[in-house]
């Protein structure tokens, strides 16, 4: 009895872990949808910046956001994508940036802001892969918390890297940076006050909600210059996040409050009103980015391209086979996020 019962747990376990992956994207072989660089979409972008909220999770959804509203209004946006676990920003942060899972990066909060990485590390941010594609290109990002360009970001492949801990600052400094004429192929930026509200006041207070309109403003004084600077006329802007925050405040654990946060893009050929795919994950905008770019994704990355997010674009499948710590544990752990109250 225990073996039937032990056989019937490990099928369903690896269905769990199969439907994602095949599953995703309901409309894969249609005539009117291409995939990769068949698609007009792959490399249509000259310009992608990556703008984090830290700590807004799916709240965006909630809060009085007039910028995002108006700068997505035509994008695609997803308001329940998963992050990884644990639910903190240097899991998460890196996830995004290497297009792999947390299980094997193993970047966290503590050895992001001890070790320092090259370019020969296994799992290599986007930053690299694109440095190698454009040798001459410029990549930039501009960060709250410096964990990201200190233990994320390589050291040896000229990433302009800049920090201050005043997101107003920080969001001048950015504007300043275009209007002086820089032009990024992949931009990033991490803005904090959203996180520091959660910790202080939990996800249900004024201040958290205060706080997420506040990051609007800066996230609108980005866009605006972008667009002030021409960039935006081949450029795709995206807006995520990397965890939410509980009620009480905080957040590394399981709830639904923690573990689900938003992907937002505008761009040239993205879906008007796409909600991209149920498979979707934070990783993925690691592919998202290069496609936009078009560069080849590494055979190392495990993120994938969503569907419903470019136009007349299919979306991948889930490479499970990269992944086999991920694909065990991820299944599991969102069964534990399900019966996790959510609070």
């Amino acid at each position: 009895m225990k073996k039937a019962l032990s056989v019937i747990f490990a099928a369903l376990l690896v269905l769990c872990c199969m439907i994602p992956a095949f599953a995703a994207d309901p409309s894969v072989g249609a005539p009117a949808l291409c995939i990769g660089k068949n698609s007009s979409s792959f490399g249509a972008y000259k310009h992608v910046f990556i703008i984090g909220i830290d700590g807004v999770g799916q709240f965006f959804e909630r809060a009085d956001t007039p910028n995002f509203d108006r700068i997505f209004a035509n994008g695609a946006v997803k308001y329940n994508v998963r992050t990884e676990v644990p639910t903190d920003s240097g899991p998460n942060w890196a996830s995004m940036l290497t297009g792999v899972s947390y299980y094997r990066h193993w970047i966290h909060n503590g050895n992001s802001g001890e070790v320092r990485r090259d370019s020969s590390t296994k799992t290599p941010t986007i930053f690299c892969v694109a440095r190698n594609a454009m040798p001459n290109a410029e990549l930039a990002s501009f960060v709250n918390w410096n964990n990201i360009n200190y233990g994320m970001i390589e050291t040896d492949i000229g990433v302009t890297e800049h920090q201050n801990s005043s997101d107003d600052a920080l969001t001048d400094d950015i504007c300043a940076y275009f209007d002086a004429g820089n032009q990024p192929a992949l931009f990033f930026v991490q803005i904090d006050c959203v996180d520091a509200a959660g910790h202080g006041y939990g996800s249900e207070s004024t201040q958290y909600y205060d706080a997420i309109h506040e990051a609007d403003g800066y996230m609108g004084r980005i866009y605006d210059a972008a667009v002030r600077n021409g960039l935006m006329e081949d450029g795709l802007f995206i807006v995520t996040a990397d965890h939410g925050h509980t009620i009480a405040g905080g957040h590394g654990r399981f709830s639904k409050r923690e573990s689900l946060t938003t992907i937002a893009v505008t761009g040239k050929t993205v879906v008007n009103g796409g909600k991209m795919d149920l498979s979707t994950r934070d990783r993925d905008i690691a592919s998202i980015a290069l496609f936009a770019l078009g560069i080849d994704k590494p055979l190392h990355m495990s993120s994938r391209l969503p569907a419903n997010l470019f136009e007349n674009t299919a979306g991948e499948p889930r490479q499970m086979i990269l992944e086999p710590l991920d694909a065990i544990i991820s299944p599991f752990m969102w069964i534990v996020t399900l019966f996790t109250p959510d609070r």
